[in-house]
């Protein structure tokens, strides 16, 4: 008799068979009374869970295995993504496989199910209906506009063939100039090439009728044989011809005007949801349906605050105590490096020239640290050990620099405060000269967090500036110019706590990643801020700093653990 469907038997405990059966234990399918409870759950084999009849009447009724029709489902493989029960854990086909409980798994999917349910209720079916109710309109541009592109390439063909008639008669007058000079050359030639033969003819006959018997004749004689053989000479006339390229049909299109390649494209340019699947200029790269542990290092650190690559697959960390470090991927520290004032660096990147750049909230400075073998070139001024070469690169006055990123075009963003902490704004430097200034918006509004708050920030491969702003519970990200782009605070439905970002990073595709440190997750959101996903099932510990490598790994700093 199944003892969750027996309504109407007499219920019975299954130890010492009284008829007082208050409890029953899910996980071993029995029946208790309270004298037997303590002497049920006192066998450690297993863990229990005990609970009253009307807890049990909640609970879903579960059938009995597939496999061995004796035992009941207790547990679900996560790999096989069946239920199992106790004889089928102790068989191979699931060893090392991850098992949960049947009863934790049934509530994560019912949760699943109705999360899901309201989302599409409530917001992904109205945004559906949203957009299918401007089709109707989009059409109606496109036929509208249609006939409007057609008059533009058509007056642009008119353009194109006067510019050819015009340049085709420039060409013809050149040829009957080149043409004129090569024909007076040549009668210039032979005018005088005649006037020397009738010379040529007159000497001759002087020289016949010359009596050679005449002493004072003969010697006055000058040969002009040589002058004449001089003048003798073949001109040639070195014909041009027209140089011309072989036409390029594509080269002739591009100036007849551009326009997508198809219409496939110009509709997923304004699809959210594609975001993850193309980005225009960029390779095709999806994402993991589950992430992938490639390997663990522990740092030692008592609280890892950062990490920072490089292409050549090494790895910057900091932390506290005040030391930065570098790895290499096998996890062998390569050097460990202390700042010029024992202060911990609050931020740290490394620039596309290898320098691993800090910034000493202490004493307002932005430091740069070369190591020998990174280096690509020497630094003169020498602050540390012969193989480490650091020098400071800016010092603040009336600001102190907190974050910092490496740009695209190897400038520094650095994130900084005013000393009274009333004032952030983001300074681009060229080396150490200031280029720009980022502080607010078009209404002239703050565009980040006043006071001693986290704002680490990374530049975009879009070279937008994307800001974890962890006391306005928001991602913020403007243009390259300072224009603010928008603000993610998390997808529209969540059943997790409050959003608070710490690290953040982009990846090769413009994805921006974040860490949300309270829910011990990473936000994945592309770059016009829809929420693409979660990593949230692989046992994050409090992440707090990203990073991407040159291979679109991810490196996460974990804050309490000190691992990466």
């Amino acid at each position: 008799m199944d003892p969750q469907c027996s309504g109407q038997d007499i219920v019975r405990c299954s130890l010492c068979k009284t008829d007082v059966t208050p409890l029953h234990c899910t996980v071993c399918f029995i029946h208790l009374c309270e004298d037997c409870e303590d002497k049920h759950t006192s066998d450690s084999s297993k863990v229990h869970n005990v609970v009253s009849f009307k807890q049990l009447l909640s609970i879903p009724s579960i059938p009995k295995c597939s496999m061995h029709s004796t035992e009941r489902y207790k547990f679900h493989c996560k790999q096989c993504n069946v239920l199992i029960c106790a004889l089928c854990v102790s068989s191979n086909e699931h060893k090392q496989h991850n098992i949960v409980g049947i009863l934790e798994h049934y509530k994560k999917n019912q949760n699943a199910i109705r999360r899901d349910l309201q989302e599409l209720d409530k917001f992904i079916y109205p945004e559906y209906s949203e957009v299918i109710s401007a089709i109707p309109t989009q059409r109606a541009d496109v036929e509208e506009h249609t006939p409007k592109m057609k008059e533009v390439l058509i007056n642009q063909e008119e353009a194109l063939h006067l510019e050819i008639d015009f340049i085709i008669q420039k060409k013809l007058a050149d040829i009957d100039e080149i043409n004129s000079q090569l024909l007076t050359a040549i009668y210039r030639e032979e005018e005088a090439l005649i006037n020397t033969m009738e010379e040529i003819s007159m000497f001759i006959l002087d020289m016949s009728l010359m009596d050679e018997s005449d002493v004072c004749l003969v010697s006055k004689y000058r040969s002009k044989n040589e002058q004449f053989r001089q003048n003798l000479f073949k001109h040639n006339i070195s014909l041009q011809n027209l140089c011309h390229q072989d036409i390029k049909r594509e080269k002739l299109s591009e100036l007849a005007g551009s326009m997508p390649s198809s219409s496939k494209e110009t509709v997923e340019q304004n699809n959210p949801q594609q975001s993850q699947k193309s980005n225009s200029g960029y390779t095709d790269i999806l994402l993991l349906e589950s992430p992938v542990l490639l390997t663990e290092l522990n740092t030692g650190y008592k609280f890892l605050y950062e990490v920072s690559s490089w292409k050549y697959k090494e790895i910057w960390t900091s932390g506290e105590p005040n030391f930065m470090k570098l790895y290499n991927l096998q996890g062998k520290l390569l050097k460990s490096i202390q700042t010029i004032t024992g202060n911990t660096p609050d931020d740290i990147t490394v620039t596309r020239r290898g320098e691993h750049v800090y910034t000493d909230y202490g004493d307002r400075s932005i430091n740069v640290v070369c190591v020998t073998h990174l280096l690509l070139f020497r630094i003169p001024e020498t602050k540390s050990k012969t193989d480490v070469l650091i020098r400071t690169l800016i010092r603040l006055k009336g600001w102190t620099p907190r974050f910092l990123c490496s740009s695209s075009l190897d400038n520094l963003l650095v994130m900084m405060i005013s000393d009274d902490g009333k004032q952030t704004k983001i300074v681009r430097y060229c080396d150490s000269t200031e280029k720009e200034s980022i502080q607010f918006d078009d209404k002239g509004k703050p565009l980040y967090s006043s006071g001693y708050t986290t704002m680490y920030l990374s530049e975009n491969r879009n070279t937008d500036i994307c800001v974890a702003d962890f006391a306005a519970r928001e991602v913020v990200v403007v243009s390259s110019a300072g224009k603010l782009r928008f603000r993610y605070t998390g997808p529209p439905l969540t059943t997790n706590g409050i959003f608070r970002p710490v690290g953040i990073t982009t990846d090769s595709q413009c994805r921006i990643l974040t860490t949300d440190r309270e829910n011990d997750l990473i936000h994945i959101v592309d770059k016009d801020g829809h929420f693409l996903r979660y990593i949230d099932n692989c046992g994050l510990d409090y992440p707090r700093g990203l990073s991407v490598d040159s291979e679109d790994n991810l490196l996460v700093a974990e804050y309490y653990t000190g691992s990466q």
